[in-house]
């Protein structure tokens, strides 16, 4: 008999939920080797999807690219949360949530290069952005209020962070997570509050998330 239990998905979604996972692995992949300009039938080929099956999802490369950046804006959000849920301190949960994000990343590097501003922002992705805002407010908040993070840190600096961490390195993909790391902790000392006395002040403003959505949308979306 077939799998009738509630709550759990039937053998037809199980697969195309795992069809849709190697399609947003090999996309990132993908995207990140070769540009916007990458072909599709690449993406569909590294996923190991034929051609057909991939435009009955995504009837385009924007559609596709739009899903990909709102599963990784879900991916974060889910990230952050289980950090608060999980660690027993506010700078454990900080630390545990960008170690997770990196790893998860892997050696495809940063999206914004490749995808930033060639989509609109759509209702869906405003939606996304809202939930991933409101995880990481919660993270940077609990942080600062216990006095962990310095206050010059602000929510909106977690993606561009991100992004930095994650430059794309032409080792291998374990080689590249372990230097990802070893950065991450480099920059988690700076991120600590300094001690009483040794005050310091980061150069520039703090992005804001409005400039976080002109920077990851087209223009007029």
């Amino acid at each position: 008999m077939g799998d009738t239990h509630a709550g759990k998905p039937r053998g037809r979604q199980r697969e195309a939920d795992r069809n849709d996972a190697r399609l947003m692995q090999a996309a990132r992949e993908v995207f990140a080797e070769r540009g916007w300009d990458a072909p599709v039938s690449e993406i569909a080929r590294r996923a190991g999807i034929g051609m057909g099956s991939l435009y009955r999802r995504y009837p385009s490369k924007e559609l596709l690219a739009q899903r990909m950046r709102l599963a990784g804006m879900e991916q974060l959000a889910t990230q952050a949360h289980t950090a608060l849920a999980e660690e027993p301190d506010a700078w454990a949960a900080f630390a545990r949530f960008l170690h997770d994000a990196l790893t998860a990343q892997g050696a495809s590097g940063p999206l914004l290069p490749q995808v930033g501003g060639r989509l609109p922002a759509t209702d869906d992705v405003v939606a996304a952005a809202d939930r991933l805002r409101a995880a990481l407010d919660e993270l940077v908040g609990g942080a600062h209020r216990a006095g962990v993070l310095r206050t010059d840190f602000t929510s909106a600096d977690i993606p561009l962070l991100l992004e930095h961490l994650a430059a794309r390195i032409p080792v291998t993909g374990e080689r590249a997570t372990a230097l990802h790391l070893r950065y991450l902790d480099l920059v988690l000392a700076g991120l600590r509050h300094p001690a009483a006395g040794q005050v310091t002040i980061l150069p520039g403003p703090a992005p804001d998330w409005a400039e976080l959505s002109e920077l990851w949308n087209a223009p007029g979306g």
